[in-house]
């Protein structure tokens, strides 16, 4: 066991964990996020990303080790039911949200892309996206999502 300190969501988090357990596991088990999922295990679906600095990440193949003195956010830090962030209500207001199981990495991916490029392009998002796996096939949806949260946040 090895204490792990990390910014979580805007909160200095220090955590014993074997240093080379998976985020994901460290995320969901003593950290309580259930917001990044468990699926494919192998970095293949998108369903556990989380950002690291401000790249999209799966958390099931990242050490805990490789986020000591990093930002990490998880769908949890993105925003609250109060206050939703403009991804999230874009997501709704496109109804671009089926089953839901794919859907907090999804917008965690669409975060990490808006804040690299505030003004993307349909296709810069489907690139972003790429990675995500959705099987309710609402893929234009939330496209068209992410873009008009584009334009809703301010620009830097």
């Amino acid at each position: 066991m090895a204490s792990v300190r990390f910014h979580l969501n805007g909160v200095e988090t220090d955590v014993d964990a074997d240093p080379d357990s998976s985020l994901l596991s460290v995320l969901r088990g003593p950290l309580g996020m259930t917001g990044p999922h468990f699926s494919c295990g192998t970095n293949e679906c998108g369903a556990c990303n989380v950002i690291v600095g401000n790249r999209a990440v799966a958390a099931c193949d990242t050490p805990i080790w490789s986020v000591a003195d990093q930002n990490v956010t998880t769908i949890e830090g993105l925003g609250t039911a109060q206050e939703p962030h403009p991804l999230q209500r874009a997501f709704i207001a496109e109804q671009a949200l089926q089953c839901g199981y794919c859907v907090s990495g999804i917008l965690i991916s669409a975060a990490a892309l808006l804040m690299r490029n505030p003004t993307p392009s349909s296709a810069d998002v489907k690139v972003a996206l790429d990675r995500n796996l959705c099987r309710c096939g609402s893929h234009n949806r939330m496209v068209r999502a992410v873009l008009r949260a584009a334009a809703e946040l301010p620009k830097q």
